[in-house]
């Protein structure tokens, strides 16, 4: 069978997201993951203190990431990415437990809201590659029984994203319009990131 990914090593994807990896997996690349154990909180204060705005934070927090990870592992091809969810101004993150989620659904909530995502690809401890790309989503209005009916259906899967959806889920039920590629929403634009593979030679296709 002909080979896809041409480097001698798969792909490193500095993440242990399982939904990037199932989109890398989906594309046809070999990957292995590694976590990248920066600390984004630290990386997010000084992107802060840079003014630096949510695209530009999405894209520092990939690229540290991939540099954490081609800093051990210098030989090999690593992917960094990251996602940034921003409503008027505020930089949403991870809910912590249901009642932050809630809190951050009724923030929401009947509002448009971007999703910035970006990649970075680096060898040898050097970023060779950036990429990013953003989605814009409208919630629809949402009451507080909504809000609790929507958390029992998606369970600890509402947890697991910045925005307190997975719209391949039942988080397609709280939206009124989604303006974006589909891997951009879910946290890595696949399109540019194949498109830098291929700049540097690491796809036979």
């Amino acid at each position: 069978m002909p080979a896809l990914w041409t480097p001698s090593e798969n792909l490193l994807l500095a993440s242990t997201s399982t939904t990037r990896l199932t989109l890398l997996v989906s594309a046809g690349l070999p990957v292995e993951t590694q976590d990248s154990r920066i600390d984004e909180r630290e990386v997010e204060a000084a992107a802060a203190h840079e003014g630096l705005d949510p695209p530009s934070l999405a894209g520092r927090l990939a690229a540290e990431k991939a540099l954490a990870v081609s800093r051990r592992h210098p030989e090999r091809v690593v992917l960094g990415a990251d996602q940034v969810l921003a409503c008027e101004g505020e930089v949403f993150h991870k809910p912590a437990d249901r009642a932050a989620a809630q809190a951050q659904l009724r923030r929401l909530a009947g509002k448009r809201h971007a999703l910035h995502s970006a990649g970075a690809v680096a060898i040898g401890g050097q970023v060779v590659e950036r990429f990013s790309n953003s989605a814009h989503l409208t919630m629809r209005p949402l009451t507080d029984e909504a809000i609790a009916l929507y958390l029992d259906l998606a369970g600890p899967d509402a947890l697991r994203s910045v925005g307190v959806y997975q719209l391949e889920g039942f988080g397609v039920h709280l939206f009124e319009t989604v303006e974006g590629d589909h891997s951009t929403i879910l946290g890595l634009p696949l399109l540019p990131l194949l498109a830098a593979l291929r700049r540097l030679g690491c796809l036979a296709l």
